[in-house]
């Protein structure tokens, strides 16, 4: 029996998180695992309920469950609030901290139905296959912030980026460790010809390589890496960044594959993981069933996958997808001509129904 924490958020969070639960609960009747999910406020939705967009309450479940599953946060509606209170600020990046969660993972894979989703050619991202190793928890999001009036009135804003020998430590240590049961190969990204956090980051990465005999390690710039993605994506298999390189490169990532809305993410490291999709709140789309639920979806294969150690149920969520996906199934995001579109809560039920 497990626990899921579900913070469904903001926007198009709560169909989507809802699309996922409709899913668990096919797993539940298939695999006879028993789950018991639990629903808390987070984000905006929280701010408007109580004035805090990371109520205490919330924390305590999330720390009391086994998981947590989350949908999105924010929107313009609360991009005029103080820092401290925005749902991305004062909620999610909180949350990363409090769970320990430092190591991101963000699989980029291409189903080859939606190969030519792609705005590449089939050729170049059929069969693709990338997991971006993000540190979460450090670098510039969380480092010192201020600003200060210069003596002729202007502003100066200053965010600092600072990482230590530990924090880079522990994250490459998960991407050598998922490089040596995938193809063993790693690629780490940095800024080592411009920037000091990022030589100390690939000095303490190579000198892990040692006890990886058997991970061919590469070391690219973040610039030439986000180049290689668009011309080459099948060069990398995992890739290791730190905090912001990560952010933007993994969205990157995202768009060869057809769409953000199929991209989950994982983030562990602490007793409690936490699930969620890349994608951001698309306030624009929300309550309208048009949002894609499989990012969401695939969080929850992730989960059973890292969290629960159900690898048999997991790959029976990832298949069901695929299945409903050949079957020419599509929500607005990935429609193609000739194939029959659906909405969020139809998505789900397909797919569930294929469990």
């Amino acid at each position: 029996m497990y626990t899921i924490t579900l913070l469904p958020g903001d926007g198009i969070g709560p169909e989507v998180v809802a699309g996922a639960v409709h899913v668990l609960q096919a797993v539940q009747e298939r695999t006879g695992t028993r789950f018991i999910t639990r629903e808390a406020l987070f984000g905006g939705c929280a701010y408007d309920e109580t004035g805090n967009p990371f109520p205490e309450e919330t924390l305590k479940l999330c720390l009391d469950g086994d998981a947590v599953l989350l949908g999105a946060v924010g929107g313009p509606k609360w991009d005029t609030l103080p820092v401290e209170k925005r749902p991305e600020i004062g909620a999610l990046l909180p949350l990363r901290k409090q769970l320990g969660a430092f190591a991101n993972l963000r699989p980029s894979l291409i189903f080859s139905a939606l190969a030519d989703a792609s705005t590449l050619k089939r050729e170049v991202v059929d069969g693709l296959d990338i997991m971006v190793v993000r540190e979460l928890t450090g670098g510039i999001y969380f480092g010192p912030k201020h600003r200060e009036t210069l003596p002729d009135g202007s502003v100066k804003a200053v965010d600092i980026l600072e990482y230590s020998t530990g924090e880079i430590e522990r994250v490459a240590r998960v991407a050598f460790d998922l490089a040596r049961k995938r193809s063993g190969k790693l690629t780490s990204v940095d800024k080592a010809n411009v920037l000091e956090s990022s030589r100390l980051w690939r000095e303490v990465v190579s000198g892990l390589a040692g006890e990886y005999p058997d991970v061919e390690l590469n070391h690219i710039l973040v610039d030439n890496c986000a180049m290689q993605l668009v011309r080459y994506p099948k060069q990398f298999d995992v890739m290791l960044t730190e905090n912001m390189f990560g952010d933007i490169l993994s969205d990157q990532a995202s768009q060869l594959t057809g769409s953000i809305g199929m991209l989950p993410s994982a983030s562990l490291g602490g007793k409690v993981g936490l699930y969620e999709p890349i994608h951001g709140s698309a306030p624009d789309i929300a309550g309208q069933n048009l949002a894609n639920p499989i990012a969401t979806i695939l969080s929850l294969a992730m989960m059973l996958r890292y969290s629960f150690d159900l690898p048999e149920a997991a790959a029976l969520v990832e298949q069901a997808v695929s299945s409903v996906l050949e079957e020419g199934y599509r929500t607005s995001d990935i429609m193609q001509p000739g194939m029959r579109q659906v909405g969020t809560g139809e998505m789900a039920e397909l797919i569930g129904v294929r469990l």
